[in-house]
């Protein structure tokens, strides 16, 4: 687990996503912090990891990074068990307020780095 609070190589994401047979690097990102933790066995794991420093619940959403896809649509995977929260209005595993995943994709790019 890695926590990610200036910037990530692409690079280096997609050694992490090599390692798993999925090619996909899983990630929690703070939305208000605007920092993520990446590869880790599951989400929840970084959701714990992020709490335990004064993360608020309500700004943790889970996603999957698809390194080769970069620069596409199909980078960003919204699908995550820690997004399932009825009580707060999100009724699936992905992001289902616009403006959220809209959030989420900036720090992203802003945390993600190609060069």
């Amino acid at each position: 687990m890695k926590l990610i609070e200036k910037t990530i190589e692409l690079e280096e994401l997609k050694l992490m996503a090599e390692k798993n047979m999925f090619s996909l690097v899983k990630a929690v990102v703070d939305i208000k912090k605007e920092l993520m933790v990446v590869e880790m066995e599951m989400h929840a794991d970084a959701e714990r990891f992020l709490l335990e420093r004064d993360s608020q619940q309500r700004d943790l959403w889970g996603i999957n990074l698809y390194p080769e896809k970069y620069g596409s649509e199909e980078f960003i995977e919204y699908d995550s068990m820690i997004n399932l929260r009825p009580n707060d209005g999100n009724v699936t595993r992905g992001v289902d307020d616009e403006k959220i995943r809209q959030k989420v994709k900036e720090v992203v790019k802003k945390l993600v780095k190609n060069e």
